[in-house]
């Protein structure tokens, strides 16, 4: 599936595409179905994102951004999943990307084992275009001013009631976390899950997870109990936001890139953006220097001004941390190992992430930044 295009790699490099880059004829066969593009489409700029395709065109009334997914990602049904809540954060006057409707009216489409999204250009500027997910943001008002906009979309988010999500790939959930006894839960989805299933057989998992990352389990699906279910972003990082403004006056213009929304709740979310935001996965060889605790202090205190929180929920917050990549660290197992058919980057999805992340939060300065989060409840 390799081309010469090429997209961001697992370890901050530069590798050669799993999907082929969007080429003008899709976007000619796309205008069929999409007035916005008939008899446009000039590409302008291809996505370095590795997990999907996507370009900005020329529309006729302007750049549009058109996203592809191979079908085992996602179908137009799992993409409009995602379309619907998008829907409902603009209705309460969240800024997002629009989704466009094609001429039947829907979001997505499907065509020769692709599905296609199409959206408005975003309003503001992409600070954060080329920086990968595990970049940590190191400006202190724009990390107050991300976290202030979570929290607006959480109180939007309180209102959409919609069922989970009916894929596990590429999506971000909290159900083993949630769950009294998350292997067995893991091992109930293994006949839906049969590519997971395969590459966990091959490894002690269960040992793995009882050693590595359930000791950050005891007592967190009693608490979480407290937390209602709430539909979030769960890919919150900078690289997905747009902004008005540079430096410590920019402020979040636009919100994008929902494709690990699902149903979990705020703290999973508010925890996520920390992971995300204040930890050089990539460079941990830095040690304290890799750890930006004021970042994940900023985010939470942008948050608490819009949308408050208890000690009882700080302190769960930091308790969460450590597994928060629980969910999405497998479906990359089973997305690398069952669809791009990839051993090498399921070991890294395996090995450095599921386990690593957990691991590192036993370390000094893990431990020095989960006692930073607790001081601040």
């Amino acid at each position: 599936m390799s081309t010469q295009h090429h997209v961001q790699g697992l370890n901050n490099d530069e590798v050669p595409a799993d999907w082929p880059a969007i080429r003008a004829q899709e976007i000619t066969w796309l205008g069929r179905s999409y007035p916005q593009l008939a008899g446009a489409g000039r590409i302008r700029w291809h996505s370095p994102r590795p997990m999907s395709a996507a370009a900005i065109v020329e529309g006729n009334d302007g750049p549009l951004f058109i996203k592809r997914h191979h079908h085992l990602v996602r179908t137009a049904a799992t993409l409009e999943e995602e379309h619907r809540f998008i829907a409902h954060l603009a209705a309460a006057g969240v800024p997002v990307v629009r989704v466009l409707e094609n001429a039947a009216g829907t979001t997505a489409i499907e065509h020769d084992g692709w599905t296609y999204e199409l959206h408005a250009l975003a309003q503001g500027q992409d600070l954060y275009r080329d920086a990968p997910s595990w970049e940590p943001l190191v400006n202190q008002a724009q990390a107050i001013a991300a976290g202030r906009m979570l929290a607006e979309l959480h109180l939007a988010a309180e209102s959409y009631k919609a069922a989970q999500r009916s894929t596990h790939i590429l999506v971000a959930r909290d159900d083993l976390i949630r769950a009294a006894d998350p292997i067995a839960l893991l091992e109930g989805q293994f006949s839906e899950r049969p590519a997971l299933a395969d590459y966990l057989a091959r490894r002690p998992w269960r040992q793995d997870l009882q050693q590595t990352v359930l000791p950050w389990h005891v007592g967190l699906p009693e608490r979480l109990q407290a937390e209602p279910v709430l539909w979030a972003h769960n890919d919150w990082h900078v690289s997905n936001l747009l902004w008005h403004g540079h430096g410590d006056a920019a402020q979040v213009a636009s919100v994008f890139d929902f494709g690990l929304a699902s149903p979990t709740c705020a703290l999973f979310d508010l925890a996520t953006a920390i992971e995300r935001n204040a930890i050089a996965w990539l460079q941990l060889e830095r040690g304290a220097q890799a750890v930006h605790t004021d970042t994940a202090l900023a985010l939470l205190a942008g948050y608490r001004q819009v949308r408050p929180l208890t000690p009882a929920q700080v302190h769960l917050l930091a308790d969460l941390l450590p597994l928060v990549h629980l969910d999405f660290a497998l479906s990359e197992v089973e997305y690398f190992h069952g669809i791009t058919g990839s051993t090498a980057n399921a070991d890294v999805a395996y090995h450095p992430f599921l386990l690593g992340h957990a691991q590192w939060f036993g370390s000094v300065h893990g431990q020095a930044l989960l006692a930073a989060l607790h001081a601040a409840a």
